[in-house]
């Protein structure tokens, strides 16, 4: 009966340690891709898209607040072409799922377009990052909705 218990208690610790491990490794993958959503928000800020180029997957596709689909090339050009006034993300929040991660937030700022138009923005983001083979975290997918008054 001894051995049964301590063989039951020792189990108990292995799979309470796993699961502190996994917990601990979560939260920093969770930093990691939320310090990668400030990378993309900075680029924004200083209307830089070079990130960009590093932080989207070469398979990204990206679906605007009007419904546009782009593929990576498609989103460097619209952020090229964009200038963004007082930017910043509102309630950003990352959950880990093993190798993926879904990042949540708001955008709130001004931006004006190619045209000369000038917009608020007030609008609801969800992207979804991968962990890639080489082991690099990368978006491959982000959807923008405009929220209404």
């Amino acid at each position: 009966m001894t051995r049964i218990l301590t063989g039951f208690l020792l189990g108990a610790v292995l799979f309470l340690g796993a699961a502190a491990s996994q917990a601990q490794k979560s939260d920093a993958i969770a930093k990691a891709v939320e310090g990668m959503e400030h990378q993309w928000m900075k680029s924004q800020q200083t209307n830089d898209p070079a990130p960009l180029d590093t932080l989207l997957a070469d398979g990204f596709v990206g679906t605007s607040e009007t419904g546009k689909v782009e593929n990576k090339a498609e989103t460097i050009a619209d952020a090229k072409a964009t200038k963004y006034t007082d930017f910043s993300y509102v309630d950003l929040k990352v959950s880990v799922y093993g190798n993926a991660a879904i990042a949540t937030g708001g955008s709130k700022g001004k931006q004006t377009d190619a045209a000369g138009k000038t917009t608020d923005i007030n609008n609801r983001w969800t992207d979804t990052w991968v962990k890639m083979p080489s082991g690099k975290w990368q978006c491959v997918a982000s959807h923008v909705s405009n929220v209404t008054k």
